[in-house]
């Protein structure tokens, strides 16, 4: 009989959705979490979870080196607007560490094929061989490049330029969000898409600035481990001049997750300089239901939110 590495704690268990708990049983506990395992980075090749889709087909897929990162851009099918194709930029999950150029390919398809745009897919340097900021220095970088080269190169309309990501990602993509405003000039954001992102990197269970901390401290993959304040690395802590400069957002955070106030908390500050914000709670899921969307009815009702969201923003 296979070994249970991460069973389900009791008392979570009433609280899952019905499907995540299924899965998890069947599936999900005899995985070793690869953050528990002593560090080597051939851990990153492995899949982060089970129960992904493939990704969907696309005009074209091509990869490009920036100074120390590459980007993969995503390309529709069908002929461009007049003025080319929105541009969404995307940054993938695991912690600032774990991930790679391949993780979300399935989500950076759906949002190329559904939304209608090309998507620009970020392989920003990870941790603990690179250490903060560089993540947030390629960040910029792919936005600049983007926004400089994206017409010519990619046929994209440097006035729709979106940024998004998942959990980390969604992290390295609110702060781009606020380093877009503070660029001299400022490069002109339409959207900013986080899933589950980490906003907060002051919030553990031992205090009280994001209450599900506490309250999901049992719940699956994702577990409390304490960082930094400063606004580039937790952009709820950004001066109120900057998130003033932001552009509309879509915020999805998962119920069970401990990152879910923080995410729901950031929407909430830009929602007090009058940004259009629409957070949707994802009842009874833990953190990484994105990745499970061929398994999950909830990860695919997500991925089919976010690409609604994006294509609507790009009209």
């Amino acid at each position: 009989m296979s070994e249970a590495h991460q069973p389900l704690h009791p008392e979570i268990v009433p609280r899952l959705d019905p499907d995540y708990r299924k899965f998890h049983d069947e599936v999900l506990q005899y995985i070793v979490p690869p953050h528990t395992l002593p560090w080597d980075p051939a851990l990153r090749n492995a899949p982060a979870v089970p129960g992904g889709s493939l990704p969907l087909e696309v005009a074209s897929t091509k990869d490009y080196e920036l100074s120390h990162c590459m980007v993969r851009v995503f390309s529709p099918k069908g002929d461009a607007p007049a003025n080319g194709w929105p541009v969404f930029i995307f940054f993938h999950g695991g912690g600032w560490t774990f991930g790679t150029i391949n993780s979300e390919n399935a989500f950076s398809t759906n949002m190329t094929v559904r939304s209608g745009c090309v998507t620009v897919s970020v392989d920003y340097r990870l941790a603990p061989e690179n250490k903060y900021p560089l993540a947030v220095d390629d960040a910029v970088e792919s936005l600049e490049w983007v926004y400089n080269k994206g017409k010519d190169l990619l046929g994209i309309d440097v006035t729709k330029i979106a940024v998004g990501g998942s959990s980390s990602g969604g992290n390295l993509a609110a702060i781009l969000a606020l380093k877009a405003a503070e660029i001299s000039p400022p490069i002109p954001l339409v959207f900013q898409l986080h899933i589950v992102p980490v906003t907060d990197n002051t919030a553990d269970a031992s205090n009280d600035n994001q209450p599900s901390w506490k309250e999901n401290e049992k719940t699956p993959w994702l577990s409390p481990d304490p960082d930094w304040k400063k606004w580039d690395a937790s952009p709820i802590f950004a001066p109120d001049e900057l998130l003033a400069k932001t552009p509309a957002a879509w915020i999805g955070v998962a119920e069970l997750d401990i990152l879910r106030d923080e995410g729901i908390a950031y929407g909430e500050r830009l929602k007090k300089f009058g940004i259009p914000v629409d957070v949707k709670v994802y009842k009874s899921a833990p953190h990484p239901i994105m990745a499970m969307d061929e398994r999950l009815p909830i990860g695919a009702q997500l991925v089919t939110d976010a690409a609604a969201a994006l294509k609507k923003a790009f009209q």
